[in-house]
């Protein structure tokens, strides 16, 4: 076995594990796929062990393949953040943001960091994509974002959490609920009679919920289940039923007197909370580091 790893080749192992065939990863780097199978054959001949696994559908890395595709992963990250360092001490102020979300805190984000931000570093872009929990956890980790925001983010130890901010889980119901303007405390059941509309289970306070479910023994039924947070507003406004959300996600319908929340008592609802995460061990760029400063200031569902 040598003593030395040939770093040149991780590039095809590493488009190879990424694609699933050596002929995707050959289209992506332009160059024979017989090519790619040599250059991956001789790193598993410097290093003495097996990095993939041949299928008929394609390739699988093998604990050692994995290995090597992460350490690809936060070698070319770390190499891009350092560029963009050297960019800021050249006085260049560029550079690539790459942010991803639950839809639920896009309205924060546009009407807090993001507008000053982009006012004050103009010539830094962001790229701000929406998904569930599971994909911002995996596009963090595997240095796809550079943070995410999420709720209630499971135990990851790739994970880190920048900063957290408790952000209860209400009822949020039109001006004629039913229960609207009936003294309270009220318990998860007490909406069960009333149509609701849910997030999909890959979201994290649909997750939330979940739990709520299990602790309570009871089972929600929504009448409507949707992957926008758009949608779940509208069903509440058009008084069609109750949906449940931290209030940072209808501040301004709140603001307007066009929705209400009501306090729901449970402990894994009044105790839920708002992360900004990056990866463990990741050294952001000046340009993310100062992203994340606006972020953790001055976004609601951060205070």
């Amino acid at each position: 076995m040598y003593e030395t790893l040939n770093e040149a080749r991780l590039v095809y192992l590493f488009e190879s594990i990424q694609r699933g065939t050596m002929r995707a990863a050959a289209d992506a780097l332009n160059i024979a796929p017989s090519a790619v199978s040599r250059q991956v054959a001789l790193l598993e001949e410097e290093l003495g062990i097996a990095l993939i696994e041949r299928h008929t559908r394609g390739i699988k890395p093998t604990e050692a393949g994995r290995l090597l595709s992460q350490y690809f992963r936060e070698q070319h990250s770390h190499k891009a953040d350092v560029l963009a360092e050297l960019q800021e001490l050249r006085g260049l102020r560029k550079g690539t943001i790459r942010i991803v979300l639950g839809e639920g805190f896009v309205s924060d984000m546009m009407a807090g960091p993001l507008a000053k931000f982009g006012a004050d570093y103009k010539d830094i872009s962001v790229v701000l994509d929406v998904g569930g929990t599971n994909e911002i956890m995996r596009r963090v980790s595997e240095d796809e974002a550079d943070m995410g925001l999420i709720m209630n983010p499971p135990p990851d130890n790739k994970i880190v959490s920048r900063k957290y901010s408790r952000q209860p889980i209400y009822a949020v119901v039109g001006p004629d609920f039913p229960l609207l303007h009936k003294p309270g405390p009220f318990e998860i059941k007490d909406f069960l009679p009333y149509p609701m509309a849910l997030n999909h289970t890959t979201f994290g306070l649909r997750q939330i919920l979940q739990l709520v479910e299990q602790t309570e023994q009871i089972r929600l039924r929504p009448k409507l289940t949707t992957n926008s947070f758009y949608i779940l507003r509208q069903f509440v406004r058009l008084q069609m039923g109750v949906t449940f959300l931290p209030s940072f996600v209808v501040s301004s319908e709140l603001a307007s007197g066009e929705l209400f929340t009501i306090p729901v008592k449970h402990p894994i609802m009044e105790n839920a909370e708002a992360h900004l995460i990056t990866r463990s061990g990741r050294k952001l760029s000046s340009a993310a580091n100062k992203m994340l400063q606006y972020m953790s200031a001055r976004l609601r569902s951060m205070q």
